[in-house]
């Protein structure tokens, strides 16, 4: 089957608040550029992003729009959402979070879901610990990998 993204990255996280933390600088200059954020997560994240959005220093608009983001494990309303979006050509941006099975998965569904498109980019998050043996064979799959620093 085709890749149905144009660019497919990978990055790699501690814990939630590090994904927060790596995805965010990303994230905001993505809504920027006017680019759809989709964050397909194994866990919900609304709690973390929410304590880490008030420790951080932004002004109340860019806040708000990170916080407007869905951050809870909905992965069917995700998926519909997905859908109907590519279907109308938007930019976007899907962050998949969790274990490696979790994004494999998830990556099969999205095939499914979404129509052949290159205003798709997909960014696979890996947690860091579950796949440490494994991390060169995995990062080699992809065009890029997201550092903190590059982020």
């Amino acid at each position: 089957m085709e890749n149905i993204t144009k660019e497919k990255s990978c990055a790699f996280y501690a814990s939630d608040y590090h994904f927060e933390m790596i995805s965010l600088p990303y994230i905001s200059k993505c809504m920027d550029e006017k680019k759809e954020i989709v964050i397909l997560t194994e866990n919900n994240l609304k709690d973390t992003v929410h304590t880490l959005i008030s420790k951080m220093n932004l002004n109340e608009e860019k806040r708000n729009k990170i916080l407007s983001l869905d951050w809870d494990n909905n992965d069917l309303k995700k998926f519909k959402e997905i859908s109907k979006k590519t279907k109308e050509k938007v930019d976007m941006i899907i962050f998949i979070k969790g274990k490696q099975n979790y994004i494999k998965n998830i990556n099969k569904n999205i095939e499914k879901w979404v129509i052949k498109n290159n205003h798709v980019k997909i960014i696979d998050c890996y947690e860091f610990f579950e796949i440490e043996e494994k991390i060169d064979e995995i990062a080699k799959e992809y065009n890029k990998v997201l550092g903190t620093s590059r982020l």
